[in-house]
């Protein structure tokens, strides 16, 4: 099959996850007023799913070595797939932690399809165009998550539609009603999901793609331990995989907690439906801000990029956190267009000069997007105990690290090496 061909079929993919990640900032508000739950218990959505990267990604690595990419990819439609499916009992039993149990294998599943498409774009050419190809496919990852919002709030928080006050003043009998029809509510949109990750995986298995799957059992067992150890010493690695726990649990909280920030009096005092339809802007102005970034990129150093993003974020949530109405509603959207250089600029200086080790630390920063699991659950136990605005200082805090990264912690240090 043709390279550019096999890309746009790639590209389907990185879309498809994007879309399906960017559901949970629906979920969240929605699993929060069907089983009343606090900030703390809803967040347990992104827990569940970021956990997964942390729990799956080694396994993932080490299937994919043995079966190739493309079969790879197969399993991980088919797992994700399965966890969509099971989207439909956890509705139809009103149960939450079956509903974390299919996020948490839908994780899992989009753990397999990151491990196998981000080395296969990379290798569909030649290498010095590689991070284009991949810059390419992330922007319509981030078409995907853009796009989730507005069908998300469509087909889920508008299915049913009604204010707390006034299921307080129902019957016992007609709560558990509406409690059970919000529940439902979930079960058409991730069915249909379900159904286009398994016709991707069948046409995966029947494409002829490109066989680009390299043994790398050349490198002894003993040679593979001291190349780890090697790059757990080594500074700008391991404080990069600290900028990438921050990065992904700052911009997965932000996404998660912008619709019940909406929601407050004091800023934007709307509905949990209108509210949904400003989550695109947070996602989409990470579409957009790749974009510029990549060109802005040819003429200005990637850390001063990323020093200069982050600035920019703290500066937005200060907004965001000390001031009102629309002036913090557009301060926190607009922190999404800061967002959009920093995972593939910290990823990069992560990983730069580090040779033969490079596959081992990135796979030490892939494991770092656990992250977006931890982060989001710290910032809302504090969004229980000091109130939803103030809690956003704690991905102010995530960014001011990413300043330090930028300005000093990605210097590659000389004594790197053993």
């Amino acid at each position: 099959m043709n390279q550019r061909y096999t890309l746009i079929i790639l590209t389907s993919l990185f879309f498809m996850w994007g879309f399906v990640a960017c559901l949970n900032d629906i979920l969240i508000p929605h699993l929060k007023n069907v089983f009343d739950l606090n900030y703390t218990q809803a967040m347990l959505v992104q827990f569940c799913f970021f956990s997964a990267y942390f729990v799956v990604s080694i396994p993932a690595g080490n299937v994919v070595k043995k079966i190739g990419y493309k079969y790879g990819i197969v399993t991980g439609l088919c797992i994700a797939g399965s966890g969509c499916l099971t989207f439909y009992p956890a509705a139809t039993t009103q149960s939450y932690p079956l509903f974390l149990f299919a996020l948490f294998v839908l994780a899992s599943g989009i753990t397999f399809l990151q491990v196998s498409a981000n080395p296969y774009v990379t290798l569909l050419g030649a290498a010095k165009t590689a991070s284009s190809r991949l810059t390419l496919t992330q922007a319509f990852n981030s078409l995907g998550t853009t796009i989730a919002p507005f069908i998300g709030g469509a087909f889920i928080l508008a299915a049913v539609s009604i204010g707390v006050e006034d299921i307080a003043q129902l019957s016992l009998a007609e709560q558990a009603q509406i409690k059970a029809e919000q529940a439902s509510s979930v079960k058409g949109p991730y069915l249909v999901v379900s159904g286009i990750l398994f016709m991707l995986a069948v046409i995966f298995v029947l494409l002829k793609l490109p066989d680009l799957h390299k043994n790398e059992d050349a490198q002894s067992g003993e040679s593979v331990k001291s190349s780890m150890l090697s790059v757990l010493k080594t500074p700008h690695l391991m404080l990069g995989a600290l900028g990438i726990f921050v990065y992904v649990g700052a911009e997965v909280a932000i996404g998660s907690l912008i619709i019940n920030f909406l929601n407050q009096p004091n800023i934007a005092n709307i509905s949990t439906v209108e509210a949904a339809n400003y989550v695109p802007y947070y996602w989409g102005g990470a579409m957009v801000g790749r974009f510029i970034g990549a060109f802005l990129m040819r003429y200005i150093a990637a850390n001063t990029m990323l020093s200069v993003n982050a600035t920019l974020a703290v500066i937005l949530i200060a907004f965001a956190v000390f001031a009102d109405g629309e002036i913090a509603m557009w301060a926190i959207l607009l922190v999404g267009l800061c967002n959009s250089i920093m995972f593939p600029t910290i990823f990069s200086l992560g990983v730069q000069d580090l040779g033969s080790a490079t596959s081992q630390g990135s796979g030490i920063l892939c494991l770092a997007i656990a992250g977006g699991a931890i982060v989001p659950m710290v910032q809302a136990m504090f969004s229980d105990i000091i109130g939803i605005q103030m809690a956003f200082l704690v991905p102010l805090l995530c960014y001011v690290y990413i300043i330090f990264y930028g300005v000093s912690g990605s210097k590659i240090r000389i004594n790197n090496a053993d």
